[in-house]
């Protein structure tokens, strides 16, 4: 059932993604008088930029298709790539590697220099992750829509490059910083070094696919984004429950 379920999602995100890409890339014509329908397909669009990666990110626990981990590692392969020229193998590494090192010296997703600035932090994290691959990939996409398709530029920024950068700043922020960033106000419930958001369902789902319940998602990975509501109503991230991420990182 769990798989089905997130099959199911997966192919509604990931299919709409494609389906606004390709629409507001190859159909929708750019002008002053539909300029507000543009933008409004470039914030959905950062929207399910974020869930896709997010699919992604659950293929790299393995709770994506649990028992058919090459089913959830094709996926994700195609994903990466549609994204931003990402590669599968090295992304799911790092990642598990935050898990096992998380918010300390050697986490790929933390800035042990700049623990509490954004701006900085960010700058890391895109330097780690957007390296020349992915750069590579992006113009050749670029270059492809506006030289030989012959698409407007500005079209190609809003309706391209602006969703997927911002989906990165979402990301980051919901998902990274503010879990995980170093505040004189707080302080982190145990070794994760992680923290949770009090978002109701409908906001948490908004801002990053329920991945700001992050304490929750780091001591039981093996939970798929949408059952992180479920689980943080279980008190998962306040009762103790055992800590399965080093389990889930090993395999």
């Amino acid at each position: 059932m769990q798989s089905v379920i997130g099959l199911s999602l997966a192919a509604l995100v990931a299919g709409g993604w494609l389906a606004i890409h390709a629409y507001a890339v190859f159909v929708f014509e750019l002008s002053w008088s539909n300029w507000p329908i543009a933008v409004g397909m470039a914030l959905v669009q950062c929207w399910l930029s974020v869930g896709v990666f997010i699919i992604c990110h659950d293929a790299m626990h393995g709770t994506l298709t649990p028992g058919n981990q090459r089913l959830s590692a094709g996926i994700a392969t195609v994903l990466l790539f549609f994204y931003a020229g990402f590669q599968w193998r090295i992304l799911r590494d790092a990642h598990h590697t935050h898990h096992k090192l998380s918010g300390r010296a050697g986490d790929p997703d933390f800035d042990e220099h700049n623990p509490s600035h954004f701006l900085k932090w960010y700058g890391t994290f895109f330097k780690r992750y957007f390296g020349w691959q992915s750069l590579l990939f992006v113009h050749a996409v670029v270059g492809v829509y506006w030289l030989v398709l012959d698409i407007p530029m500005l079209q190609i920024v809003l309706l391209y490059g602006a969703p997927a950068l911002l989906s990165s700043f979402q990301l980051f922020y919901f998902g990274t910083y503010r879990p995980h960033h170093h505040a004189a106000d707080a302080t982190f419930a145990d070794s994760h070094n992680a923290r949770s958001e009090a978002f109701g369902t409908l906001v948490s789902l908004a801002t990053c696919f329920h991945f700001g319940y992050h304490l929750e998602h780091h001591r039981r990975p093996d939970v798929p984004w949408w059952a992180l509501p479920r689980a943080r109503a279980a008190g998962v991230a306040t009762d103790g429950v055992a800590d399965r991420s080093g389990e889930e990182c090993a395999a």
